[in-house]
């Protein structure tokens, strides 16, 4: 996504023509949400739609914001299993989860799409440490 928006298209009078929608539709066909993206969007493609289907939709499965629901929810699976403590991890999720949910796409693309996914790659390696250090899962 973040690759499409600001390398792909070689100029920006490109925005919306064919090459510009293949390459969004090759985006969405690449996580397999080509069909349910065209269901949720009865329009043509448009790069803050693609942006929040990937992003912010909760019932899209490979969207962030539904993988952050699995992630709080089987960090809760896994604190049972250790005795129930809550760790550092549970309030990072936590707070990333909230984010993804009460963000609009207008606010991501007014910050920029490629620095809202950094700032994402970024909390979301932090989870990864947080998780691993709390579970003990060195790698």
């Amino acid at each position: 996504l973040d690759v499409k928006y600001y390398v792909l298209l070689p100029s920006i009078s490109q925005v919306g023509s064919s090459i510009d929608n293949v390459q969004w539709e090759s985006i969405l066909r690449s996580v397999s949400a080509h069909r349910s993206y065209s269901w949720a969007y009865d329009e043509e493609y448009k790069a803050a739609n693609i942006a929040d289907f990937l992003i912010l939709n909760g019932q899209m499965p490979r969207s962030l914001a539904y993988c952050y629901e699995k992630i709080v929810s089987n960090l809760g699976y896994i604190s049972s299993s250790y005795g129930g403590e809550r760790l550092p991890a549970h309030d990072t999720a936590d707070a990333i989860r909230t984010s993804l949910q009460t963000r609009q796409i207008k606010d991501v693309m007014d910050q920029g799409l490629h620095e809202f996914l950094e700032d994402f790659v970024n909390r979301n390696n932090q989870l990864g440490m947080e998780i691993s250090d709390g579970y003990r899962f060195y790698v």
